[in-house]
């Protein structure tokens, strides 16, 4: 399929997109957990919880999946399981520091990309509670803190990493191997670099993103942009927090903390010679060179500006749009077959491109990609009856690059699909 095929529009005609949202409705509630106490591996978090999947597969909560899923919530009408759930992660923080990866005590040694302050911003929008703000605010500086302690570059962007002991990097470098279908162990690598090529591994686990060719294996060096966009995001919803508090000089403080960043993001990250925004290797100084779907979190925290906005639409749509939606990365010889990558389209990956594209007036853009997933969606769920963790964009089924058995999803699938189905009828108003 060319690229201008790909580029197409089409609106879903389809008639099974109400079998969908029936779906959808009828199957929150199997993602459901409770369970207040610790027991074993898993953690014991105050109120309800989401999943995933009502599969085998993901049966703790897990943190950048909840924002997607929030979103399917409250627009599905379920507030009380989006509060709760964002109740939870601001336990997580408050007991450890930090959000974990998911709720299993085998994840202590690193977060995921963050999004806390978001799923905060939207339950306040809903219930006005100065109270909770202010509660929740304070912890939130808490993990806010945890990143420029602990992941913070002479850049002054921030990075991925991890805490990881050496029987959790030697068990990544054991998975890594096994995902990326080669022998880690049989390269000749000394052990110093193995060990390295673990913590990587480990980091690029907290970007969710796992795993993707976009750090070359080298996460740990890397300045990402979806990592310093969510954060300039925070920094944006700190000062309006402050500002509801009546709090103005901290305001102050966090509007310039977020003008910096951005300054720093366009210094780093911006290639005017290709008119885009890379991941930025601090360590060897120079970008990277793979075009990918976190350019989107910079239009989703409107961390640019709208000529800089309009780089990154032209190119970047070029580069990853394909007939049924956004790959991760973009079409390239990689050296090896990474499921954050091209054909793979992730939901996540779909509701910043969308949300990000309207935020600078790209309506028709937002509007195409909306149809695209939406139709994607349908499609296979008419054929498999099921919603899945990800899906083939070029062909627009789930024959996938997968590095694990690839589960059926609820969760960001479903809270992206309702965004999007969302999305387009307000359009058509």
């Amino acid at each position: 399929m060319s690229v201008a095929a790909g580029l197409a529009s089409c609106r879903p005609q389809n008639p099974d997109v109400p079998a969908v949202r029936e779906f959808i409705r009828n199957n929150w509630h199997t993602t459901v957990q409770h369970c207040t106490t610790d027991t074993a591996t898993l953690i014991g978090l105050p109120h309800p919880y989401t999943v995933p999947t009502a599969g085998a597969m993901f049966r703790e909560m897990y943190y950048w999946d909840t924002f997607f899923t929030n979103e399917g919530l409250v627009r599905d009408g379920h507030p009380e399981l989006a509060k709760g759930n964002t109740d939870n992660l601001l336990h997580m923080v408050r007991r450890f520091g930090k959000v974990y990866n998911g709720s299993r005590t085998y994840y202590e040694a690193r977060s995921q990309t963050p999004y806390l302050s978001m799923m905060v911003d939207r339950i306040y929008r809903l219930t006005g509670d100065k109270q909770w703000l202010a509660d929740a605010y304070e912890t939130l500086k808490d993990e806010y803190g945890f990143w420029m302690r602990e992941r913070l570059t002479p850049t002054g962007l921030n990075r991925y990493g991890s805490s990881a002991s050496d029987a959790l990097v030697d068990e990544f470098l054991v998975t890594g191997s096994k995902r990326l279908g080669t022998d880690l162990f049989d390269k000749g690598y000394t052990p110093e670099r193995l060990h390295k090529l673990g913590l990587d591994f480990v980091a690029e686990a907290e970007s969710g993103w796992d795993f993707n060719p976009r750090y070359d294996r080298r996460c740990t060096d890397f300045c990402p942009l979806d990592l310093n966009a969510n954060l300039f995001m925070y920094e944006v919803n700190f000062a309006r927090f402050a500002q509801e508090l009546d709090r103005t000089e901290e305001m102050r403080e966090w509007i310039a903390k977020a003008e910096l960043r951005r300054a720093r993001i366009l210094e780093y990250c911006y290639d005017p010679e290709a008119k885009q925004f890379y991941d930025y290797d601090y360590v060897n100084e120079r970008r990277s060179d793979v075009i990918s779907s976190a350019i989107f979190s910079l239009l989703y925290a409107e961390a640019v500006s709208p000529k800089d906005a309009a780089s990154i639409v032209d190119q970047g749509l070029k580069a990853l749009e394909f007939a049924h939606g956004i790959a991760a990365c973009e079409n390239k010889p990689y050296d090896f077959v990474y499921q954050w990558s091209y054909p793979n389209g992730w939901a996540p990956l779909h509701f910043l491109a969308i949300k990000g594209l309207d935020n600078y007036g790209y309506k028709e853009e937002a509007s195409r990609i909306a149809s695209k997933y939406v139709d994607m969606v349908v499609r296979n769920f008419e054929s498999t009856h099921n919603l899945w963790e990800k899906y083939n964009v070029v062909e627009g089924n789930i024959n996938v690059s997968n590095e694990y058995d690839m589960p059926t999803m609820i969760g960001w699938t479903a809270g992206t699909y309702v965004t999007a189905l969302n999305y387009l009828k307000q359009s058509e108003r």
